[in-house]
């Protein structure tokens, strides 16, 4: 699927995406990458005596994996010109080693802006797990091409 030019947006769209499984691989190479080694992730002695009972993902990767997702649908393949911004991201209950992690944008507000081509749409994000649990929810401000003339 093409990505969506801005003009094919409407408030109330939705958009869902496929779910994809977090591994302990996963985590191990998240925080190697952020250098984020806190024991309730990489740790299953430690982890198993916390509230949770075992090792939880990162928040932040939650969040990467949801955005990856996004991109997926195809809906802004070739049209996304930028991730503007990111608002009241909420990390209401953690993602567990084998969860299924799946995300579900509602579009809330577009604004034109014909000085760079295109326009902003902000979408709410609903993130996930198997369950259909939100364990994450915000919004995204993302900058998307006009359609050529």
């Amino acid at each position: 699927m093409a990505g969506l030019y801005f003009e094919e947006f409407s408030v109330g769209q939705k958009v869902e995406t496929v779910g994809r499984t977090v591994s302990e691989g996963d985590i191990f190479n998240f925080a190697g990458l952020t250098g984020d080694f806190n024991q309730i992730h990489t740790n299953a002695a430690f982890a198993s005596k916390t509230q949770f009972g075992q090792r939880i993902a990162h928040g932040l990767l939650g969040l990467s994996i949801a955005t990856g997702l996004i991109m997926r649908t195809g809906f802004l393949e070739g049209t996304v010109l930028a991730f503007r911004e990111i608002n009241e991201w909420k990390f209401v209950k953690p993602f567990l080693i084998g969860d299924t992690i799946s995300a579900e944008l509602t579009i809330t507000e577009t604004k034109a802006l014909p000085r760079i081509g295109g326009g902003a749409i902000i979408a709410s994000i609903a993130v996930k797990n198997q369950n259909d649990e939100i364990c994450q929810r915000g919004s995204l401000n993302l900058l998307v091409l006009s359609k050529p003339k």
